[in-house]
């Protein structure tokens, strides 16, 4: 089963399939989209992130953007998949409508795997039914529809990842800080290294965001920092063909020998090393 609404003025799209494995290269736009990934089998299902085995337990779900690596190689059940782009729904749009969105999506460097409870697995089902039948009304209207029902889904999923995660424990300001802070690590973190240049863009002192992840046991800012630094590195070098050069350049580094003493304090290993390792397990 694949389904998909697809505007070519505008460059939208919003998929849903039943078998993602089956039907990844099979719509209209096969890059820049953002996936919530639904294991709806008895059994559990493996996929691979960014080099990283994860087991997705029966009735949990994932969220991936267009900045990781998804490989469902070794996907053995089918895995229902949810896709779309930011033409079709841009997150930080809907930004005050869906809080903490930055930690389904955007500004966390650990996935958000979120389990369904007994008791709400009746709501997903309903919903799941509602984004088909929707499939088969095809007016003009259709893609307003279909925001709504993935706006709900969103919705439902922030929800059950504040009441899982540690974030039960935080006031929605906290929540906010903390957010808007991993946000904009990802989108700053090539030029900005230092914690009192996100604490400047942040309103706050580099102090207070410190003890706020301290508080709760979080990694620190600057460790965030260098950790997404790190872990674009590692994606550069396993998926793309560029010189270990190239690559420090891109990321900020004015000197390759700082970038590769940087890699090696981060990973153990060279980026030569890290490469072989990445080929010889592949």
């Amino acid at each position: 089963m694949k389904f998909e609404f697809h505007d070519p003025k505008l460059g939208s799209l919003f998929g849903f399939t039943d078998d993602i494995k089956k039907y990844q290269n099979s719509f209209s736009i096969n890059s820049g989209n953002i996936q919530i990934l639904w294991n709806r089998n008895k059994v559990p299902v493996f996929l691979c992130i960014d080099g990283l085995t994860i087991t997705l337990r029966p009735n949990q779900l994932v969220t991936t953007t267009y900045l990781q690596h998804v490989s469902f190689s070794n996907t053995e059940a089918p895995l229902i998949s949810f896709l779309f782009n930011r033409a079709f729904y841009c997150i930080n749009d809907h930004d005050s409508e869906v809080s903490c969105n930055g930690i389904l999506f955007f500004g966390t460097q650990d996935l958000p795997i979120i389990t369904i409870p007994p008791e709400q697995e009746h709501k997903f089902t309903i919903l799941f039914e509602v984004f088909k039948e929707e499939f088969d009304t095809s007016d003009q209207i259709q893609g307003d529809m279909l925001q709504m029902l993935l706006k709900r889904l969103i919705i439902i999923c922030t929800r059950l990842a504040k009441e899982q995660h540690f974030l039960k424990s935080l006031n929605n300001e906290q929540i906010e800080i903390m957010r808007k802070f991993n946000v904009l690590v990802d989108t700053h973190f090539k030029t900005k290294r230092k914690v009192s240049e996100y604490a400047e863009l942040l309103f706050k002192s580099p102090k207070t965001l410190s003890n706020l992840f301290a508080i709760y046991n979080q990694k620190s800012p600057q460790q965030i920092i260098l950790e997404r630094l790190a872990l674009e590195a590692k994606r550069l070098i396993s998926f793309t063909d560029k010189q270990h050069q190239e690559i420090a350049f891109e990321l900020g580094f004015n000197d390759p020998a700082h970038f590769s003493k940087f890699f090696k304090k981060m990973t153990g290993y060279s980026p030569s090393k890290y490469k072989q390792t990445q080929v010889l397990g592949s």
